[in-house]
């Protein structure tokens, strides 16, 4: 099974995001950023969906965010070892 498709929707200076960089970096994984204050399609999609928060983990078309994001819930999502 190959990797799943992965997006960050994220915003400037914001350190969740960073964090969730990070950590998908160091378990190297590859993946696209969206920025929402310029990506409009991307900011509709959030607002679609009523996200509010960054950062969205967008895994295969499915977005999750808060607390989906802990990192010990990461793994779960993610499968990795």
């Amino acid at each position: 099974m190959g990797q799943p498709e992965l997006i960050i929707y994220s915003t400037p200076l914001c350190a969740p995001c960073d964090v969730l960089k990070r950590i998908l970096t160091t378990e190297g994984l590859s993946f696209e950023v969206k920025d929402l204050m310029v990506d409009e399609a991307a900011a509709e999609l959030m607002d679609q969906n009523s996200i509010r928060t960054v950062p969205v983990l967008g895994i295969n078309g499915a977005l999750h965010h808060g607390d989906a994001l802990r990192p010990e819930k990461l793994v779960a999502l993610l499968d990795f070892e």
